[in-house]
């Protein structure tokens, strides 16, 4: 395919997106996503960060398969997950499960920092040489286990998690700053909900289920010791 021809299936992309957005707005709350998630959506290469072979199919809107029986997300998802985020340019976002690197490069077009953990290694390495083609420099990624988020560099304004535990990890509310949001999908492999959890100014954490979802579970290096 030519660059065009990518062009012209990432405005379908977009189309899809709209459309999946007016027909979710009850659990969104919203009918149309903010245009700088949508701008970020049209400025990021997607084929770029799936196999070759899949390159084709790259902007329908659905998973992909990345091999370490991983995914990326299916773009509608990418894009509703970093609108609820409500992201600031200003900000320092926790990306757990960097995967392809796809949701970390949107994340890098709206904020001042993103920190992604990837517990795959293979993984992460071959995030950070996609990344660094693509030009970006706001990213940080290392390999970990995710659920112990990234104490180093926290607490974070926001914080997105791209696979599912069974239940929130306490130390990814602890490093969510006052004030904050987390995107995170939780619960059992055919029982997941996608999960916008806000802490206020004084700590308090309060969550709102979003809708029903399916991703990958979060890893757990302990449970398998």
């Amino acid at each position: 395919m030519s660059d065009s021809d990518f062009a012209a299936a990432r405005q379908l992309m977009l189309v899809e997106i709209a459309a999946t957005t007016i027909f979710t707005s009850g659990q969104l709350g919203k009918a149309a996503l903010d245009r700088k998630v949508l701008d970020a959506m049209t400025k990021v290469p997607r084929h770029e960060f799936v196999p070759l072979e899949l390159q084709q199919h790259a902007y329908a809107n659905t998973p992909l398969p990345i091999g370490f029986g991983k995914t990326i997300s299916q773009p509608f998802i990418v894009a509703a997950m970093t609108d609820l985020l409500q992201i600031a340019p200003t900000d320092k976002i926790l990306e757990i499960g960097t995967g392809a690197g796809y949701q970390a490069a949107i994340l890098a077009e709206l904020a001042e920092r993103v920190y992604s953990v990837e517990i795959i290694e293979e993984l992460a390495l071959g995030a950070r040489r996609r990344l660094a083609r693509q030009g970006y420099t706001n990213i940080e990624i290392k390999v970990g286990d995710g659920g112990r988020g990234w104490p180093e560099h926290s607490p974070f304004d926001k914080v997105i998690v791209t696979a599912a535990p069974d239940l929130i990890p306490p130390a990814l509310l602890y490093q969510l700053k006052a004030g904050g949001r987390m995107m995170i999908p939780a619960g059992l492999a055919d029982d997941q909900q996608l999960i916008l959890v806000e802490k206020d100014a004084g700590g308090s954490i309060s969550t709102r289920n979003i809708m029903a979802v399916r991703f990958s579970q979060l890893e757990d290096p302990q449970a398998a010791d």
